[in-house]
């Protein structure tokens, strides 16, 4: 019943900002940590950014000060705010139960133009 569904990618310029969603369902994101992870071709997939139970969040080196994780408790969302988008953000962006093992949603394609 738990489901992960990744939404508001696409194909922006560089510079330019997108945020993500993910909405799950059968699990109440106020109550886990959450994490969203990238995959870019032919690279493993990365832990971007989490956040806890109690709100702090930790960022990947490659994306502090641009990105930023957050919750929308009435949606149960975990979303990405994604700023300052450069060519080495493509990727396919996934969100994550944290601690959870290999479960995911589709992902949602962000790609960013040279």
């Amino acid at each position: 019943q738990v489901q992960l569904v990744e939404s508001g990618g696409g194909l922006v310029q560089p510079g330019e900002s997108l945020r993500l969603s993910c909405a799950a369902s059968g699990i109440m994101v106020a109550y886990r940590a959450m994490d969203w992870y990238r995959q870019a071709p032919g690279k493993q997939r990365e832990l971007v950014a989490t956040i806890t139970r109690f709100g702090t969040t930790n960022y990947a080196d490659s994306v502090k000060g641009r990105f930023t994780i957050s919750r929308d408790y009435a949606k149960n969302t975990v979303d990405l705010q994604m700023n300052s988008l450069n060519a080495e953000d493509t990727a396919v962006y996934y969100c994550h139960i944290n601690n959870w093992g290999d479960f995911w949603g589709q992902g949602t394609q962000v790609t960013v133009s040279t």
